[in-house]
């Protein structure tokens, strides 16, 4: 287990973590690291709820002209932009922070605090924002009014340099507000970034996942008695089932048992590192669930290949079916650039590509309208984007049912 000192503690802090109580909360480490020397970095931390733990990414990007771009900012810790501060004195200051998404709360709630770090940077975000119960103004969501403005719709209009281009997707209507996100493409790299809507999925547990072990342990367990010890076969196994719960929240290989059954086996867990005598740290012995064997045939449906894009099942099955010929053209946008690695904000990253295997991801969506003649040639030799077992699925499809009724 890590030990920081209370130096540390303080370069790590993050007080608005109530704003969007997601753990680890008040603590939030960063991991730097370079992907193409002098001129592309990524920053991962982690968030979570019930120690289902992944790592949420900002992408800063040298500029041409000099200078910084930052892709999808993450929590401003005094540890994080000292990080930053290390490439401004080498490289110039952050001119430019994107907000690329709409509904990512997790991601726009750290996309003031990070500009008021910054106060030389103009804020770009994507357009049709909105917030829920009440619609607020951005500068009432924190933003910083004078220096925030909506992205242009035509990317040569944006002042990031001919170096950018980028191409939103929807709007798609939820309801309550639209789903958009935009993705930007920096073509000396051949590098497309996005935010939530592609995702490759390690057979590992991120490096960033293992600063701290503890919810890759917690999650290894098959049921809440069981003594596990740390290794990278413990991590892996953790890992993956965290996969699964991010994605599916409860996939087919899982049994929840009963509250008064969760209280009567935690009091008889002698594992002291999950104890009820640990208190909250454990969730005091809580683990309301039992992993049944099929567990890994579900986690290899839902990753693919090694370093496949997918479309995370949310999306699939709530968001993006929506508007399939919207999502088509955003597509279809994308793989007109020479894309060569993708930089999603979440799980793995860099993901090696093409436009061909950009385009397979999307697969579920089926034809669109004006491409139903040509699908058997786009779809042949690909595997499906949709291809993942109905049994994981079936809590999504329920959610999108009830969500259908009440008309959200």
């Amino acid at each position: 287990m890590l030990h920081d000192s209370p130096s540390s503690r303080v370069d790590r802090a993050w007080p608005y973590w109530p704003i969007v109580p997601l753990y680890p909360y008040g603590q939030r480490r960063t991991l730097r690291r370079e992907i193409l020397p002098d001129t592309l970095w990524v920053f991962e931390q982690i968030q979570g709820i019930f120690y289902v733990v992944v790592p949420i990414r900002m992408t800063v990007v040298r500029l041409q002209g000099g200078g910084l771009l930052v892709y999808a900012p993450v929590a401003p810790t005094g540890e994080c932009v000292a990080l930053v501060r290390e490439l401004e004195q080498r490289h110039g200051a952050v001119r430019f922070i994107v907000l690329p998404t709409v509904s990512g709360i997790e991601h726009k709630v750290f996309v003031g605090p990070f500009a008021r770090r910054f106060p030389q940077a103009q804020v770009y975000v994507a357009a049709n924002q909105w917030s829920f119960p009440l619609d607020l103004p951005l500068s009432w969501l924190g933003l910083p009014w004078q220096r925030t403005q909506l992205l242009p719709e035509d990317s040569r209009e944006a002042p990031f340099g001919e170096e950018w281009d980028y191409a939103s997707v929807g709007p798609v209507d939820l309801g309550l507000g639209p789903f958009e996100e935009v993705a930007l493409f920096h073509r000396p790299s051949r590098t497309l970034l996005v935010t939530d809507t592609l995702v490759g999925i390690p057979t590992e547990p991120p490096e960033v996942v293992q600063l701290d072990p503890f919810p890759l342990l917690f999650h290894a367990r098959d049921r809440v008695g069981d003594p596990v010890q740390d290794s990278p076969e413990t991590r892996r196994k953790g890992w993956q089932r965290i996969c699964l719960f991010a994605f599916y929240f409860r996939p087919s290989a899982l049994v929840v048992t009963g509250l008064p059954q969760s209280i009567q086996e935690a009091t008889r867990n002698l594992d002291p590192q999950f104890s009820w005598r640990t208190g909250s740290r454990s969730y005091f012995g809580l683990f309301p669930v039992q992993w049944q064997p099929q567990w890994v045939e579900s986690f290899q449906a839902l990753q693919g290949q090694e370093g496949q894009l997918r479309v995370a099942p949310i999306l699939q099955t709530l968001i993006l079916n929506r508007d399939p010929d919207g999502v088509w053209a955003w597509v279809d946008r994308l793989c007109r650039w020479p894309v060569e690695q993708v930089i999603p904000a979440h799980f793995a990253a860099p993901l090696t590509t093409t436009p061909r295997q950009i385009r397979s991801a999307f697969n579920f969506l089926g034809p669109s309208s004006s491409r139903r003649k040509s699908w058997d040639f786009w779809s042949r030799g690909q595997s499906p984007g949709g291809s993942l077992p109905e049994a994981d699925l079936q809590v999504l499809r329920g959610i999108r049912q009830l969500l259908d009724r009440l008309g959200v």
